[in-house]
């Protein structure tokens, strides 16, 4: 018995297995980090890449927000064809601001679909989930500037500039995300501005 025991404690067999066993969960912890590191990148180019696009778009449609008080200026008032005042104004809707005209933000994120999905495939107009599927109105914030371009009693009112930017959009990891409490990670609100055009309304 004693010298059963012996054996036993000297025995290497299964030592390899018993060394997988520990490395196993390390390797693939690495690996899923990699992996979940893509998809954060992935997902922060979408991100970019929607900002982009819903400007431009911005910048050829209606205004989401009524944009009254910038043709209101301060005393002396301008003369019809004089420069626009600068004096900074700007006028906000959507996520932490008041709420954007619903049809309007409703165009802007899921495009020419009505039943207000994300299908690039389905050969809509495209809207901003289609480039990021994480992206939904209560998302999006639309300021719009009175920079001081154009000039009073312009027909197609005042020139503005539209910054688009992202609020509470948080990062969609596939493995670690439930795991570690990554998907409470926010994607920054890359902020994409641009001026207004005078062209056709697509909204």
């Amino acid at each position: 018995m004693v010298k059963r025991a012996r054996l036993f404690r000297r025995s290497e067999e299964g030592a390899t297995l018993v060394e997988g066993l520990i490395v196993f969960p390390i390797i693939l912890l690495t690996f899923a980090t990699f992996i979940e590191f893509g998809v954060a990148v992935v997902q922060w180019n979408q991100t970019v890449k929607a900002m982009q696009y819903g400007a431009r778009f911005l910048a050829v449609s209606d205004p989401l927000v009524s944009l009254g008080p910038f043709e209101t200026y301060t005393s002396p008032a301008p003369e019809v064809g004089d420069p626009v005042p600068q004096d900074g104004l700007q006028i906000s809707c959507g996520a932490g601001a008041a709420a954007c005209n619903t049809d309007g933000i409703n165009r802007l994120v899921f495009g020419s679909s009505t039943d207000l999905t994300c299908d690039p495939s389905a050969g809509n107009r495209l809207g901003m989930c289609d480039l990021n599927g994480l992206i939904r109105p209560e998302n999006i914030r639309v300021t719009y500037y009175r920079s001081g371009l154009g000039y009073v009693g312009r027909p197609g009112g005042p020139v503005v500039s539209i910054t688009v930017e992202t609020r509470d959009l948080n990062f969609n990891f596939f493995f670690l995300g439930a795991l570690l409490g990554l998907n409470n990670i926010t994607i920054p609100a890359h902020p994409v501005t641009i001026t207004s055009e005078d062209l056709s309304n697509t909204i």
